[in-house]
């Protein structure tokens, strides 16, 4: 349910190449880091989203998903489950197509106020993991 096939394939060849990371640093051994290598080898623009607003892969960062002064495809976001609903919250409120939650980030209550806003969303997946399913 949370990371069904299709909207898998939709938010990875559909929706838009820019992609907001929040919580990518310039900390490699994160799974950010490499997992936004994977995102521009497959040929996304990747906007690193930290406190910090370091850049990242030669992106510069932003301190907040408000921050970015341009538009925002999907926003992947690699924080605690805790932190993620709100998160998600700002994702629709800029005006995202969709959300990506990565491997062991669940909040439900966030997967339905994102869908209830008209977003596409995953939880629970990797697109370092998905991209090479596609085929």
């Amino acid at each position: 349910m949370y990371g069904d096939p299709a909207t898998v394939r939709k938010i990875l060849t559909e929706l838009g190449d820019t992609w907001a990371i929040v919580g990518l640093s310039t900390n490699q051994r994160r799974a950010a880091y490499g997992v936004a290598d994977v995102l521009q080898r497959f040929g996304k623009r990747i906007v690193p989203v930290h406190p910090k607003a370091e850049t990242v892969h030669g992106e510069q960062g932003y301190p907040s998903l408000e921050a970015i002064p341009f538009e925002v495809d999907v926003v992947d976001v690699f924080v605690n489950s805790d932190l993620a609903g709100a998160v998600a919250d700002e994702a629709a409120a800029i005006g995202a197509k969709a959300v990506w939650f990565q491997l062991g980030v669940i909040d439900e209550a966030a997967y339905d106020r994102t869908r209830a806003a008209g977003l596409d969303m995953v939880m629970d997946r990797c697109p370092a993991i998905e991209i090479p399913r596609l085929g």
